[in-house]
């Protein structure tokens, strides 16, 4: 093979290589993160939303009220709930194994109800089962499930 045709070759990869590897950080937010609109104006879809999440067994140990934290600190936003989500059962199969323990930061999950200036009502979650998929074994196992359940949460309240 020519020198030439040799550098054209390496010249297309590494053209390819850089192309791929932007395309995939500029789609990256939109596959990690999902959002949707409700059904539901803001106190409802909250309602239903915890209802649903407790039937299921969920726990929700904490609801994050973002409108109340920004006013106590000067600020106005829109209503915003942000709820941390936790199934004791998974999260007791990542967190009893030691080497799994590193994903912990990500728990529990997290799901927000917001309303913008639309005056829609909108949930976003993160794409636990893809993030989980990224990782094998237990966490994709555990991760698979637990999205699952918020797909069927969500599902309660999407439009």
């Amino acid at each position: 093979m020519k020198k030439t045709n040799i550098y054209f070759v390496l010249g297309g990869l590494l053209a390819g290589i850089v192309l791929t590897s932007l395309l995939a950080y500029n789609a990256a937010p939109g596959m990690m993160l999902k959002e949707a609109e409700s059904k539901y104006d803001f106190e409802q879809a909250v309602t239903v939303f915890e209802e649903t999440a407790k039937d299921m067994g969920w726990k929700i140990p904490t609801v994050h009220d973002m409108k109340e934290t920004m006013r106590v600190n000067g600020y106005t936003v829109n209503s915003m709930k942000v709820f941390e989500l936790c199934h004791p059962d998974h999260a007791y199969e990542i967190l009893k194994l030691d080497e799994e323990r590193i994903v912990s930061n990500m728990m529990p999950c997290r799901v927000s109800i917001y309303e913008k200036s639309d005056g829609n009502t909108y949930i976003s979650w993160m794409n636990t089962s893809m993030m989980g998929n990224m990782m094998g074994g237990v966490i994709a196992d555990v991760m698979g499930v637990a999205s699952a359940d918020s797909e069927t949460m969500i599902e309660s309240i999407k439009k």
